[in-house]
């Protein structure tokens, strides 16, 4: 692998911007504000920020690939590919894949959360970013549990969340938009899919039990917890008494208050940020910052999101870039356990932004490494060639 140098770019080391170079040697940062030694690579980061790769807890935007239309499949390692280098051109250099295994047939099936996973873990070696498996539990799907146990166990699954959104769906059969939209997504009729929901519904009595045992499963297993979409304080407490330590889209500040206080990680979606509200209509994440009530952004719905959302505070006043950072790069690693990204350190993965923020709202990537090697480049003059070498002495016969 190429060492590479990076020279004169406005490099965040910890909460500072500082001026300094940076020497990568393999997967890994090796020196902070270090010369250019050997490296037979030079990026010229001048008049450039350069920062730490992003960290995405939770992304689903990879199902618009898989299926770009209703009823319109694509293979999956072809989706893959194509949302690898998606993640990679929005700095996204650690991209945790949240995969919906509901009990609806089609698009969330437990048959393609099989093949998802099993695409992620053929094809990770290819990948630019360092791609894991996120697998969002819908918990009213009961006949998932011991395979999803098996999953836990065998260490497959990087991220387990408890989603429920049974009253959600409930509520919006009788919406004819969003009543097709759910139809379609399942490939069933529509007396059928009335007949699917009646019958997940009337066994309500047998989830929280399966959720206490999924939640030991991943316990023993060592995989860390999301509870998805937190209505109430109470709902908060009772996840987090069985180790459910990450707060996902708390829907009021109540219950955001009320996971910040224990010390829990509150994750919500950067295009909310972006967008400047939810597009459900609840908590607008800009404002749970501001009140320290959010510590990770995700993309969410959309790759672009977290580069963006990280500039926008900053220009909003909301918070410092230094600080906005943190919540797409090192709250986010910390928060599942990734000790060796999410900060410039030496010793740490080699994933760095070089960032042109000369439009504050609308930063344009202009290089990104991902454990050391160059994925991603838009400005080709900004390399240097290979340092001089000494040579070698010929020896006559």
């Amino acid at each position: 692998m190429t060492d590479i140098f990076i020279e004169g770019g406005r490099t965040l080391i910890g909460s500072e911007l500082a001026e300094v170079s940076l020497s990568v040697s393999g997967i890994d940062i090796a020196q902070i504000d270090a010369p250019r030694g050997r490296a037979r690579l030079a990026i010229d980061a001048r008049n450039l920020l350069v920062l730490p790769g992003i960290v995405d807890i939770h992304g689903d935007a990879f199902e618009r690939q898989m299926m770009p239309r209703a009823g319109v499949d694509f293979p999956i390692d072809v989706a893959l590919a194509d949302t690898d280098r998606q993640v990679i051109s929005n700095g996204i250099t650690t991209v945790f894949h949240a995969t919906t295994w509901s009990w609806e047939p089609g698009l969330r099936s437990g048959d393609n959360a099989r093949r998802l996973l099993e695409a992620i873990e053929r094809q990770r070696p290819h990948f630019a970013a360092d791609t894991r498996f996120h697998l969002r539990h819908e918990t009213y799907n009961l006949d998932a549990e011991a395979e999803i146990g098996q999953w836990l166990a065998a260490g497959r699954v990087d991220l387990f969340a408890f989603n429920d959104h049974m009253d959600g769906v409930v509520a919006d059969i009788s919406n004819p938009r969003k009543r097709n939209r759910m139809v379609e997504r399942t490939g069933l009729s529509s007396d059928d899919f009335d007949r699917l929901v009646a019958h997940i519904v009337s066994r309500s009595a047998d989830v929280p039990a399966s959720i206490t045992r999924l939640a030991a499963a991943a316990r023993a297993a060592g995989v860390r917890m999301l509870s998805h979409d937190d209505a109430t304080p109470a709902m908060r407490k009772s996840f987090r008494d069985m180790g459910v330590m990450l707060a996902e889209f708390p829907t009021n500040e109540e219950t955001a208050r009320e996971a910040a206080t224990a010390g829990d990680a509150i994750v919500y979606g950067a295009p909310n940020v972006v967008r400047g509200g939810s597009h459900t209509g609840w908590t607008r994440a800009s404002d749970m910052i501001a009140k320290g009530l959010c510590s990770v952004l995700a993309s969410d719905y959309y790759y672009p999101a977290p580069l963006l959302a990280a500039f926008r505070l900053a220009a909003d006043g909301v918070l410092p870039l230094s600080e906005a950072w943190k919540l797409v790069s090192s709250a986010p690693a910390q928060a599942t356990g990734l000790t060796d990204r999410g900060t410039l350190a030496a010793g740490h993965r080699a994933d760095i932004l070089l960032v042109d923020d000369s439009m504050p709202l609308r930063p344009r990537l202009v290089a990104v490494l991902a454990a050391g090697k160059l994925a991603h480049l838009t400005d080709a003059t900004r390399l240097r060639g290979a340092a001089a070498m000494p040579r070698e002495t010929v020896v006559a016969a």
